[in-house]
């Protein structure tokens, strides 16, 4: 749509006078004067379907569609979109899925613009063209869609492609950028070329380059299979390994702030990560592909899933969540805040804050701050150094010390109080400096 007004509400209908017409809809169009951002962000959310489609279809997909719902009627007349990034419907070559999954986002997706980027379960088969030795992990993910419906059903930003080698249409909707408000969103395609040589990563580099941070202080890259993870996801080591080697040291150059990935189903939040190592400088990289998808091995007992194994959490992760839900990133110029919202009870469970400087502050759901800051040292209360400490625990440290030696100072005092009064009383026998 061209030539919208900004920041202005519009109301339309879909259809025809021989097909018949939609309801009225609405939507508030972006404001490109504005610095303020929002948007509501999550991986691999799938649609419930009243039939036994597969041994675990996305129920929980309607949970997150109503507490977005939620959020964007308290908006009121702000601007905002939704990101969905990768395993978009799970289809899986049922087209007739595809219509139930527009059917249940279309209360979000006629109110908002809903951006997208490619998922295993949109694109991978064997016959594709761009499967390297080290890409183990290319299946029958996407059931032989080979990424026709996702090309054709959306229209992204940009004119990214690839051919797929044989007589369907090329792979469209693979990486593009925009901004909005103060951030400067990226999407890029984990399932097709991204190593050095391919125009993918060509694109990255230009992008990259050319923002202005004046204009938009933050840089948001998103992209399907997660650059870091502590799922069990040997089958993508490979991939991560080449995304460590090709897309990373991007990243890091060009202080990309975050970077967010889906296929894990669960959400997880890391410290600023170069080459596995927190510091203070690399993005902070979020798992988000906990939207609706259920088989992810999980971090936590749960009575549905006794049988499946659960893995330890390193250092470098800082919050494991392992309940379904979604996103919602809100910037200005001065700060970006991303929090995670549960779908059990519709309330924030973990949130990051970011400045424009740099310095990088995280609340997690217990209300202790902590992530490394820009500073290398101890900042503000709640502001972690590059030790992964926070001044909090310095903090309770130091008082503890404080409260020990008080303890042990009073026992000592006493100790010494009653033998001295033990020492003056009746209770022992003076004896003569010759009889000892």
């Amino acid at each position: 749509m061209t030539r919208l007004k900004k920041g202005l509400r519009y109301y339309y209908k879909v259809g025809s006078d021989n097909g018949g017409w939609s309801k009225t809809h609405s939507f508030v169009s972006r404001n490109g004067d504005s610095d303020e951002t929002t948007a509501f962000m999550f991986g691999d959310m799938g649609t419930a379907t009243p039939y036994a489609t597969f041994s675990r279809t996305q129920d929980e997909s309607i949970s997150t569609v109503k507490w977005i719902l939620r959020d964007i009627e308290a908006l009121g007349d702000k601007p905002a979109f939704v990101s969905h990034i990768g395993d978009i419907s799970y289809a899986r070559g049922y087209s007739w899925l595809w219509d139930q999954f527009f059917s249940q986002i279309e209360p979000l997706a006629s109110k908002l613009p809903y951006h997208v980027c490619i998922g295993n379960h949109e694109y991978d088969w064997p016959s594709q063209p761009w499967k390297p030795e080290w890409a183990t992990m290319y299946g029958k993910d996407g059931g032989g869609e080979c990424g026709v419906p996702y090309s054709l059903k959306f229209n992204m930003p940009g004119n990214s492609s690839e051919p797929t080698g044989t007589g369907a249409p090329a792979t469209r909707n693979l990486y593009y950028s925009f901004d909005v408000g103060s951030v400067h969103f990226v999407y890029i395609s984990t399932e097709t070329n991204f190593v050095q040589g391919s125009k993918q990563l060509e694109f990255i580099k230009r992008d990259l380059e050319g923002v202005d941070r004046r204009k938009t202080p933050f840089v948001v890259m998103q992209g399907h299979r997660p650059m870091y993870t502590t799922s069990n996801e040997r089958g993508d080591a490979p991939m991560r390994e080449k995304m460590l080697e090709h897309l990373e040291p991007l990243f890091v150059k060009n202080n990309v702030t975050l970077a967010l990935w889906g296929h894990v189903h669960r959400y997880e939040r890391f410290c600023q990560l170069n080459n596995y190592t927190c510091g203070s400088v690399g993005p902070v990289h979020v798992v988000i592909g906990m939207a609706g998808q259920d088989w992810q091995p999980i971090w936590e007992p749960r009575p549905d899933h006794l049988t499946d194994p659960i893995y330890p959490q390193p250092e470098r992760s800082l919050y494991r969540g392992g309940e379904f839900g979604y996103t919602r990133l809100v910037a200005t110029k001065q700060k970006l805040t991303l929090s995670y919202v549960g779908n059990h009870d519709g309330k924030v469970h973990d949130t990051l804050e970011i400045l424009a400087s740099g310095q990088v502050l995280g609340v997690n759901g217990a209300g202790i701050k902590a992530v490394d800051s820009s500073s290398g040292g101890a900042g503000e209360p709640g502001v972690i150094g590059d030790s992964g400490e926070s001044t909090f625990s310095w903090f309770v440290k130091g008082a503890s010390l404080l409260v020990l030696g008080i303890f042990v100072g009073y026992v000592g005092g006493y100790v010494s109080y009653a033998r001295k009064k033990a020492g003056t009383g009746n209770n022992w026998t003076p004896v003569k400096s010759e009889d000892m």
